[in-house]
């Protein structure tokens, strides 16, 4: 039985952590060890002739990963009884230890299993582990507890310590028993529901407090959410690689889409949600992990990763609820699930009672196929039939639902079209930049303006900040699985790519870092701030600027190359980026996160966009192609730099070169220096212009004309001449 769990777990490297670990440190009392043996790989440990037990490797026994998506190496030491006799970890890659808590307290923490003896004393469903969690790395020292826990359980089995191991011997019945992939009819809602196919969990925060006070967490249970009798959470969960499931709750072009999708022998489930409590949490925006929910079938376990998960917008079925989340998952490439055999999905219910003391519940949900979606086949070739062929793609029915993608943008066509709206305007501005750029108060109001809805609507509101992981996902995809449906799943992050990338012919980077990042948006409205509050610029020089400019480029090359070398390790490194503590996450994170944004902050507060000018690895990558672009909106003077140095002091981001020249790569279209160019009470040029036409002496004024009235006289004769004598 226990060979059928082995064959999910890791290579067998027992050998190598043997050859570097002193005995004595995983098993106390040994002064030898014996060559490793068997699958999964022990080996046996003695005190002279006298043999003690064994040691093994937890990753040579179980399939469970951290956060890092990579193995978490645990020496493990178990007497002939079945007694944990020491532990070490040996090899890790966890982001949350290597930066968030001290390699002691992990050290400690794995101390606290020595002693226990699982064998006699096996270990309860749903019940907190018997050690404490240290608070900052709950997820990372919970998957070491379980793997711990889960190994020793496996290991006493498989040499026989365990002696009610013979009772399991008639589970692998289910292996004559495979998937019907004939069987695909669509059924509705409650259908599903009557039949198994769709299980149900339902919890109150009266159940939830329950169990703190079960676990002895009665100051967790005192932190309730709700009234007793609300819905904490309405979890839902269902096997949709099974053909006729999947069809039903996906619809025909969602069940087509994910069977293109599926690897032979790959399965799918399908979680959804109500309530107070959310199965997703916000662990997979920071770590990239499902943290909440875990998916455990005998001895393996297994969590989702964002690259593993889908957003779905509803439920196709008919008579389905409203659920608030609905998410699709992919068992990850490195896991396996029997989709016959009975597994769970386990939920982590986490409380927060200070910054430094949290407390957690799990509750089972059970999961069984119903035999009516499956057949059964002979048991010699069943084991050549469990992994399924590969499914062609089948042609769309005229009547098929929408793609899935199509569905969230319908669902969020609102605010798709004020995004559409805010590009329009913004594509406006660029184009009328001159009678813009005219008017430096409407140019300033507006820039303020448009800035606040960047920061408080697409950052804040609707969570569009794009990273140099979208970079990177998008180079890694390109490389291996490139589908365009995996970047339409999120409509607001897909227009602002695509309009960054139609910009950056028009206008280099400046049109996204200058107008439509919300953390560049953040940095120059706090700038803002304190230059009201007589806060000191400090002015950088030419030579330093360019210099320290430098340092964005290095870091997106380094965060580039890692990304060829292992996508995860690239994604931990991006953490240069604060963008998800102070805009996905709202500064509501680990306090070295936070601090570290804050700084960043904090400079530009004297620096004006200090991090988007010298650390920012997207700007960078945005940079990089802005050579390439093919106008020029940007107008100068032939006096620009030579004498005059007003734009080049006056650029926010000093992207304009002592010589006049504009650098477009360090440029944000801010269109200061074109204000700066209209302005004839601020530029020097036109200021020289208009005194030169001051100067210029007047005409002389033209003579003044006088009429002249010419009026006939008579012609006076002697004949005609008045008589006046008489």
């Amino acid at each position: 039985m226990w060979c059928v769990f082995i064959s999910q777990a890791q290579a067998q490297r027992l050998p190598e952590f043997l050859a570097s670990t002193p005995i004595d440190a995983v098993f106390p009392g040994a002064d030898r060890v014996g060559p490793a043996e068997g699958k999964p790989a022990v080996a046996r440990v003695y005190a002279g002739d006298r043999q003690l037990g064994l040691v093994y490797l937890t990753t040579d026994v179980v399939n469970t990963r951290g956060y890092s998506s990579k193995p978490i190496d645990v020496l493990v030491g178990l007497s002939d009884s079945g007694r944990i006799m020491g532990a070490k970890l040996v090899e890790h890659h966890e982001p949350i230890v290597l930066i968030g808590i001290p390699q002691s307290k992990v050290d400690h923490f794995i101390q606290g299993y020595v002693g226990l003896n699982f064998v006699e004393s096996p270990p309860r469903h749903g019940a907190p582990p018997p050690v404490d969690i240290v608070s900052g790395a709950t997820v990372t020292l919970m998957v070491i507890g379980d793997t711990i826990t889960r190994s020793a359980i496996l290991v006493a089995r498989a040499h026989g310590i365990d002696k009610a191991g013979a009772l399991r011997q008639a589970a692998p019945a289910a292996a004559t028993r495979v998937l019907d992939e004939a069987q695909d009819t669509v059924q509705s809602w409650q259908a599903l529901l009557d039949s198994g196919a769709v299980r149900n969990l339902r919890l109150t925060p009266a159940d939830v407090n329950q169990a703190f006070l079960r676990s002895g967490r009665k100051d967790a249970a005192e932190h309730s959410e709700g009234d007793p009798d609300d819905t904490f959470i309405d979890l839902y969960a269902a096997l949709v690689s099974a053909p006729s499931i999947g069809r039903s709750l996906l619809g025909d072009t969602g069940w087509q889409r994910l069977k293109e999708r599926l690897k032979p022998g790959q399965q799918a489930v399908l979680v959804a949600g109500n309530g107070l409590y959310s199965f997703k949490g916000s662990g997979y925006v920071r770590g990239g992990i499902f943290d909440r929910v875990e998916i455990i079938q005998d001895e393996s376990s297994f969590r989702f990763r964002d690259r593993n998960h889908q957003r779905l917008a509803d439920i196709s079925a008919a008579g389905a609820p409203a659920l608030r989340e609905v998410a699709l998952f992919v068992v990850p490439d490195d896991a396996a699930l029997d989709p016959v055999r009975p597994w769970r999905l386990q939920l982590m219910v986490q409380r927060v009672l200070t910054v430094s003391d949290k407390a957690f519940v799990t509750f089972d949900l059970p999961y069984e196929l119903p035999k009516a979606y499956t057949r059964a086949v002979d048991p010699a070739p069943a084991a050549a039939q469990a992994a399924p062929a590969a499914t062609a793609p089948a042609v769309e029915a005229p009547d098929a639902a929408p793609a899935l993608w199509k569905q969230i943008w319908r669902g969020k066509s609102g605010q798709i079209a004020i995004l559409t709206v805010a590009l329009v305007v913004l594509v406006g501005i660029f184009f009328f930049q001159d009678q813009l750029a005219a008017r430096p108060l409407l140019h300033d109001r507006l820039r303020l303006a448009f800035l606040a809805f960047a920061l408080f609507w697409i950052g804040w509101y609707g969570q569009a900040q794009l990273s140099i992981v979208n970079v990177l996902t998008f180079f890694s995809a390109l490389r291996t699985d490139f589908r365009w449906e995996y970047f339409l799943m999120d409509p607001m992050v897909f227009i602002l790519w695509c309009a960054t990338a139609i910009s950056m012919v028009f206008w280099n980077r400046g049109a996204f870092c200058g107008w439509l990042c919300p953390f560049g948006a953040l940095q120059e409205l706090s700038n803002r701030v304190a230059r009201r509050l007589g806060v000191r610029q400090l002015k950088v020089r030419h030579g330093v600027n360019q210099r320290l400019s430098t340092l964005k480029y290095v870091i997106f090359l380094l965060l580039f190359g890692f990304s060829l070398y292992d996508l995860a390790v690239a994604e931990q490194l991006a953490e240069v980026e604060p963008f998800k503590t102070a805009i996905i996450l709202h500064f509501v994170r680990h306090w070295p996160f936070v601090l570290f944004a804050v700084a960043l902050l904090a400079a530009g507060l004297f620096i004006e966009r200090f991090f988007c000018r010298y650390l920012c690895p997207l700007g960078a990558a945005l940079a990089i192609p802005a050579r390439l672009r093919i106008f020029n909106w940007l107008k100068r003077y032939r006096d620009c730099g030579n004498p005059c140095q007003r734009c080049n002091n006056e650029c926010p981001v000093q992207a304009i070169e002592p010589t006049g020249e504009i650098n477009p790569n360090e440029c944000i279209q801010c269109l200061h220096c074109q204000m700066l160019y209209h302005h004839d009470q601020k530029c020097p040029h036109l200021i020289q212009k208009r005194a030169k036409r001051e100067r210029r002496p007047a005409p002389p004024p033209e003579p003044a004309v006088q009429e002249v009235v010419m009026r006939r006289m008579p012609n006076i004769t002697p004949a005609n001449r008045p008589n006046h004598e008489s």
